[in-house]
């Protein structure tokens, strides 16, 4: 796998808890791949994955692919997310895909889509988000 911005940095415990893990990454072309874990315990009551889980799943797909096009300088700060939710979840493995459809100096705009296993798209969600100074972040 190449080397990212990411390499070595802790993952929070909202990506712990996701089961988060990247699997790979084209940080010219702000693009990430992730891998989630589709839980038991993020079921809903229809026995699928609740919806907020995903769109977090979505999130958690967005900035990194910010982070790692900028090599660690900007994390974001989520302003508005469009979520659109194509087919339920069922608890297992899940991967999104983020990528940057343009940086500007203080505002990004990505999007991003989540799969499961067999890949069938289960959500998919565009974002804008605000670009804070690494520096300013930690």
């Amino acid at each position: 796998m190449i080397a990212t911005a990411l390499d070595g940095l802790p993952a929070p415990p909202c990506a712990e808890l996701l089961g988060w893990r990247l699997l790979d990454a084209r940080p010219a072309d702000g693009w990430v791949r992730v891998a989630f874990e589709g839980r038991g315990q993020f079921r809903n009551p229809a026995g699928v994955i609740q919806g907020g889980l995903l769109a977090a799943m979505l999130d958690d797909t967005m900035g990194p692919a910010v982070f790692v096009m900028t090599e660690g300088a900007l994390f974001t700060a989520t302003i508005d997310m469009n979520v659109s939710f194509l087919a339920p979840a069922k608890v297992g493995p899940l991967f999104g895909e983020g990528q940057v459809i343009q940086l500007g100096k203080s505002v990004a705009f990505i999007e991003a889509r989540l799969m499961d296993e067999a890949g069938t798209l289960v959500a998919r969600a565009t974002s804008s988000a605000r670009l804070i100074p690494a520096a300013k972040a930690l």
